[in-house]
């Protein structure tokens, strides 16, 4: 290139910056912006968790030494913390544009261009954050890279009796002996009885909630003639048109009831050639966020064909995910994509926790350190590439999520 990444000021790392802080303040991560965040002196995060918070000091008579209260369950715990990122290429003619301010069209189309891509991979960037504390609270573990080729998982410890799934019978979808109000209450109390706190939120999708709103109990419960002014439904209740769910929520006696239907893509492009008709065993670049049960979308990114199959495995080692049946059409390896479409919470578990106990926050996100400037939080770089000539631009960041009252949260599995 003639000239250097200085000669382009929308490129500047400045600008870059501010673009970035300002996208990310205006991104909604409904989960992760439930605790607040705080910067880690290293990679290593290293916290504590604890089972209970209710112990009164003992008696003492005047001039006696004090007692030494007993530990409260303090478990110690330590992990690298997460990094991830995002990059893209830009080329030497998509440069030139951005450079050429007499001609305003191709100049204003690539700035826009710029703008909308250093926007999608930030959006990326945050997601990843979210989709880590969607983990932490729907599964209380997840698995993530550390090194080349080396695995870690966070295991949070949430206690074996606050993760519970209902027996057939019970199933809040199909159960002939359901008791939602039942499994509300036994949740709360558990959570109670274990930390002290009031669960004072509950968390799922619009298919979960579909079993609360149409609960004939609730419903019987939510009439105008014994509960108010009954605004469950706006619309019609076979359709569950305009739920609104606060009065569940009073009903249940829970602050806050968060339906949260925001998905994720896994995106990734074919490492080998995929022949249609007879290809069911399928190379990626990545495979670790691929589940088996999803859809996998084969995309030929030449003429925009796309073709849905079921995901039957996925060996992550292998870097492979195998179908059920091999797509109808033929895709090439470098040129084409696979992705997976999937929501943060699943179709089948509500979480109750409480975000506080005894006024301390039950989570935190920890940011970590990285690049020689020792950075906290999303950062973009860009840096320069030779034959072919070009750009890339990259958005980072690095950190994991913590979790300090095991036994505030509690995970209900209910179809």
């Amino acid at each position: 290139m003639p000239r250097g990444l200085g000669d382009i000021p929308s490129l500047r790392l400045e600008r870059l910056q501010k673009f970035v802080t300002k996208f990310s303040a205006q991104f909604t991560l409904k989960l992760a912006n439930m605790f607040p965040s705080q910067d880690s002196p290293s990679s290593t995060i290293e916290w504590e968790s604890q089972d209970g918070t209710r112990e009164m000091a003992k008696f003492k008579p005047p001039g006696a030494p004090t007692e030494q209260s007993a530990p409260l369950g303090v478990a110690p715990h330590s992990a690298e913390a997460a990094f991830w990122g995002d990059k893209m290429f830009f080329d030497e003619e998509f440069l030139n544009n951005v450079r050429k301010a007499g001609t305003e069209s191709q100049y204003l189309k690539a700035k826009q261009r710029l703008s909308r891509e250093l926007a999608n991979m930030t959006s990326r960037v945050l997601r990843r954050q979210e989709w880590m504390t969607a983990r932490m609270l729907f599964a209380g573990e997840f698995a993530y890279e550390v090194a080349e080729g080396v695995k870690a998982t966070v295991d949070y410890d949430i206690p074996s009796d606050h993760i519970v799934s209902l027996s057939s019978e019970s199933l809040w979808s199909t159960g002939n002996k359901k008791d939602i109000m039942g499994d509300v209450t036994d949740a709360k109390e558990r959570v109670s009885l274990d930390c002290g706190g009031k669960v004072n939120w509950a968390v799922c999708n619009t298919s979960v909630f579909k079993y609360l709103a149409t609960d004939t109990t609730i419903q019987t419960l939510l009439q105008k003639s014994t509960f108010g002014e009954g605004t469950l439904f706006k619309g019609a209740v076979e359709k569950l048109t305009g739920v609104n769910p606060k009065p569940i929520a009073a009903l249940l006696d829970i602050d806050n009831f968060l339906i949260y239907d925001e998905q994720y893509e896994v995106r990734t492009f074919l490492t080998a050639n995929v022949t249609g008709g007879t290809t069911t065993v399928i190379y990626v670049g990545n495979a670790q966020d691929f589940l088996a049960g999803g859809t996998l979308r084969f995309v030929n990114m030449s003429t925009g064909a796309k073709e849905d199959e079921t995901i039957a495995s996925v060996d992550v080692e292998a870097g492979t995910v195998t179908v059920s049946t091999a797509p109808t059409a033929s895709f090439r390896a470098g040129r084409d994509i696979v992705f997976m479409r999937r929501k943060f919470i699943e179709d089948d578990k509500i979480v109750f926790f409480a975000d506080n106990v005894e006024n301390q926050p039950i989570a935190e996100y920890w940011k970590a350190p990285f690049g020689l400037d020792r950075h906290y939080g999303v950062k973009p770089d860009r840096w320069e590439k030779k034959d072919p000539d070009g750009i890339y631009l990259r958005v980072e960041n690095k950190g994991l999520p913590v979790l300090y009252f095991t036994d505030a949260v509690y995970i209900l599995t209910v179809a």
